[in-house]
């Protein structure tokens, strides 16, 4: 469960880069998950180290600097970085996430363009409304907070896009979505069944962004599908209707994937019933807490990039096409940048100088011209108003029920995924 294990604080950055000892280490990332780092980084007294990973030989490293290398600087390349598995459901190809250079600024800027201040509060509102309605509708019924938390999103998340209402079958799409985070790094059957899905999605939205194009659907402008739908790539050329729909997909999918965090949040008030005055209170309280909830708790533990221009570091050259992975967990949970690591203290936030390579749970460096998710504002806003909501509100009461955490998991969720039962 959890892992509270300290790591190594006296790392010597001169010392030559480690190998771990295992000749493949694949079965230990399926076993160890989150964890898979931190007990090498510990056992090497390292952070960073050489090993291989499904037979690919790979550089595993964590922390602040590792991170501003890993995204600074273009030495990076998302081409070939993750399993077909994880690229298909998460971002699939011609994505922004899978572009570089000029067209990957290009296209982030479009993501920017919908995620500005004004639109994040607005799809707050649209959260809001939808969980005003989702909690009058299951009064004294006993539910998973997840399954809620995923529903309502995608309705919001589908209002906030500017998908007219009857164009989409939503609950279809939301477990769509909801496949598409859960299965990422699962393999086989759960996997091919939960690509299938995706691909299913994107021909629906795919159709949808055609008819906007057409005039056959009336969307207001200004909203993320009318947006898309009208995008241009750097040449200026319209995005094909196919690469449209995955856009809309990485706009939807995002959204909905903050069920986790909201469920995270819900999970740190229960344990830190302290909290629930002040986050009630405070909005600035409230987005400090969203932000431990960020930090502490487990997301998606790595990401991974090719080497695309040669460096050195650490004493070792780094030539193109070299596989390196970031380990965001770890980084999160660094002893160089954060004190006492393991713990809950959001208050840790009050003084915090905003680095961006040391909160990473949705990636690190510039927001605005490098690989960090365009959406982290909105994960932020989303979980503060949720929390908020429910400190204040008090809407339901937690049954008894098994609430650790696997590290072992990807993506996490507590055991019993959070069942909660709504005040009559």
């Amino acid at each position: 469960m959890v892992d509270l294990h300290p790591q190594p604080s006296g790392i010597d950055p001169a010392a030559e880069i480690p190998r771990a000892r295992a000749i493949d280490e694949s079965l230990g990332f399926l076993l160890d998950g989150y964890t898979f780092g931190r007990r090498r980084f510990r056992r090497l007294g390292t952070d960073v180290f050489t090993t291989r990973l499904a037979g690919r030989r790979a550089t595993v490293m964590y922390g602040a600097e590792a991170a501003r290398i890993f995204y600074e600087g273009d030495r990076f390349s998302r081409d070939r970085a993750m399993p077909t598995s994880v690229l298909h459901l998460l971002q699939d190809e011609g994505s922004v996430q899978t572009l570089e250079g000029d067209e990957h600024r290009h296209r982030k800027t479009l993501f920017m363009q919908m995620l500005e201040p004004a639109s994040v509060e607005r799809l707050v509102q649209a959260f809001d409304a939808e969980w005003t309605r989702a909690v009058a509708e299951r009064g004294g019924r006993t539910v998973s907070l997840y399954d809620l938390a995923v529903e309502t999103l995608t309705v919001a998340a589908a209002a906030w896009c500017g998908i007219p209402g009857g164009a989409v079958d939503l609950s279809r799409l939301s477990g769509d979505l909801a496949a598409m985070v859960d299965r990422a790094a699962s393999f086989g059957p759960p996997n091919w069944i939960a690509r299938a899905r995706r691909r299913k999605a994107e021909s629906d939205l795919e159709a949808l962004v055609e008819d906007v194009r057409s005039g056959a659907l009336d969307v207001q402008p200004g909203t993320p599908l009318h947006r898309i739908a009208e995008a241009t790539d750097a040449d200026g050329d319209r995005l094909p209707a196919s690469v449209a729909a995955v856009e809309l997909l990485n706009v939807l999918r995002p959204v909905v994937a903050v069920s986790r965090f909201l469920v995270f949040a819900a999970h740190a008030l229960h344990h830190h019933p302290e909290w629930r005055r002040p986050v009630a209170a405070d909005p600035d309280v409230a987005v400090r807490f969203a932000n431990e909830v960020r930090r502490r708790y487990p997301f998606f533990p790595i990401i991974a990039g090719t080497v695309q221009r040669a460096f050195t570091w650490r004493g070792r050259a780094f030539r193109p096409g070299e596989w390196v992975i970031l380990d965001l967990y770890a980084t999160n949970h660094d002893v160089r940048s954060w004190s006492a690591p393991a713990r809950f203290l959001p208050r840790r936030f009050e003084g915090w100088n905003g680095d961006p390579n040391t909160l990473i749970p949705q990636g690190g460096g510039d927001l605005a011209t490098g690989h960090r998710c365009p959406g982290e504002a909105a994960t932020i806003a989303l979980t503060a108003r949720f929390a908020r909501r429910i400190a204040a509100d008090d809407p339901f009461s937690v049954p008894k029920q098994d609430l650790r955490i696997s590290l072992r998991r990807i993506p996490a969720l507590p055991q019993d995924r959070f069942r909660v039962t709504f005040r009559s």
